[in-house]
């Protein structure tokens, strides 16, 4: 049997497309929800960086930019040494629904990975990816 290699996860926000598109693009809104502190360069090959308190952080590589409905990048797996050259890709897709978005986020490229360290990157982006949107609702929520 074969590893599931992706996670889908869908939101209904209460806010335009354009809101949304820059809570997930800039410094800013990046840095608030998804992270405490960000930086990135929005285009495809550009580099973001996010920062959290702990000291930890997260390198992403822009892969795609269609303003204000995709927005793609690659960044290290989850549990994996930072060395490691291995990525997953993730993909927002924005879509109005009504006075709202309709937010799809995709991220794949878990089947890569043996066993243990496939369950553990895929459970916990899982995880994370619940945990995440509800913080960029949270975010667009309060602003």
């Amino acid at each position: 049997m074969a590893f599931p290699d992706r996670i889908e996860r869908v939101v209904e926000l209460g806010h335009p497309p354009e809101t949304v598109w820059a809570a997930l693009t800039t410094a800013e809104g990046l840095g608030t929800w998804f992270g405490q502190k960000a930086s990135i360069d929005l285009r495809p090959g550009g580099a973001a960086e996010l920062k959290w308190d702990d000291g930890s952080r997260q390198d992403l590589r822009i892969e795609r930019v269609e303003e204000p409905r995709v927005f793609g990048f690659t960044w290290r797996i989850y549990g994996l040494p930072e060395d490691d050259p291995r990525r997953t890709y993730v993909e927002f897709t924005l879509e109005p629904a009504g006075r709202g978005t309709r937010l799809t986020v995709v991220e794949t490229g878990f089947a890569q990975l043996p066993g243990g360290a496939h369950r553990e990157a895929f459970d916990g982006n899982n995880r994370g990816w619940a945990r995440e949107l509800g913080e960029l609702a949270a975010y667009l929520d309060a602003a």
